[in-house]
């Protein structure tokens, strides 16, 4: 009687490792500093970074609607597309750090959603450099380097470590990018 009672016992505790495994497991692996609820850009939803990148590499990128590298929405829009199958999340932080961003948020989301077609996420503005910056890119600066200008590209590992930083003059179809956006890819298993 003994034997069948740990093999119940066991059971139900296998059981219940199984029922609570992959939320515990997520929230346990997710680095503090991503685990942040914040507000979509013109938008009452809110977005925990964890769950949306849900242990998956990110590519974080501070833009502005009103900034010489604006365009490159497009090309954050196709890497998006290229690579969303494959694992990787990229979400854009609108700011206004450098004075070149939409003071209203409408017309931030119309240069984002309406011109440049953009469908990952992006994130309602916030402060990206110094001592009033979001405690993401408080942590991107300390592991990488603080915005220099808007369009700065953070790849981070679903670990999240900082694998690569790029300033606001590398394109999205620039070939290092690419590169680390592969590379980070491979190392968690997206093929």
């Amino acid at each position: 009687m003994t034997g069948r009672l740990s093999f119940v016992a066991a059971g139900f505790a296998l059981g219940l490792a199984v029922l609570f495994h992959s939320p515990a497991a997520s929230a346990a692996d997710c680095p503090a500093y991503l685990d942040q609820t914040v507000r979509k850009l013109h938008s009452s939803e809110t977005v925990n970074v964890c769950k949306l990148a849900a242990g998956k590499p990110l590519l974080i990128i501070n833009t502005a609607s009103h900034c010489g590298y604006t365009p490159q929405f497009k090309g954050l829009e196709a890497l998006h597309r290229k690579y969303k199958d494959r694992g990787l999340v990229v979400v854009g932080f609108s700011s206004d750090d450098f004075n070149q961003e939409a003071k209203d948020e409408a017309e931030a989301a119309e240069v984002c959603f309406l011109n440049n077609g953009v469908t990952f996420t992006m994130i309602a503005p916030s402060s990206v450099k110094g001592r009033a910056a979001n405690p993401i890119f408080k942590e991107l600066a300390r592991q990488a380097q603080e915005p220099a200008w808007n369009f700065n590209k953070y790849v981070v590992a679903a670990d999240g470590k900082v694998v690569s930083y790029f300033d606001s003059d590398a394109t999205p179809e620039s070939p290092a990018l690419n590169k680390a956006i592969e590379g980070v890819l491979a190392a968690a298993g997206g093929k």
